[in-house]
């Protein structure tokens, strides 16, 4: 049996309601189909990765850039042209093994990597 609703054709069941429709019964359950269990699975297993992702990488800034204010670190230099880590970790720190000095300003100044630019100040770890 078909009835216009709104200029549409739609059917209707013998009982008098829409086919298609769904009545939710008060008190019933959600009930997840076993993909819709994966998905809210993995939707909050990467909100948590999310999370903790942010937070670490929160922590890491915040510990270095607590280091930058103490005796840790008192000089800083400009990187130059044509200046590496590796070079001022030389002229830094002489007496030091060069990849130890340049790992710890690797940490200091919360560096992804090695690479620096020109004009950018970096922290020089205390001896």
């Amino acid at each position: 049996m078909s009835e216009r609703i709104d200029g549409r054709v739609s059917l209707v069941t013998p009982e008098g309601g829409l086919m298609g429709e769904r009545r939710a019964h008060p008190g019933t359950p959600l009930r997840l189909t076993r993909r819709g269990r994966v998905v809210v699975v993995c939707a909050v297993a990467l909100a948590l990765l999310a999370g903790y992702w942010t937070g670490a990488r929160h922590g890491a800034r915040a510990t270095s850039g607590g280091e930058r204010g103490s005796a840790v670190a008192r000089e800083s230099v400009i990187v130059g042209p044509r200046d590496t880590l590796w070079g001022i970790a030389v002229r830094a720190r002489p007496e030091v093994d060069p990849r130890v000095t340049v790992q710890r300003m690797i940490d200091l100044n919360a560096l992804s990597t090695a690479v620096v630019n020109p004009g950018q100040k970096i922290y020089i770890p205390a001896r």
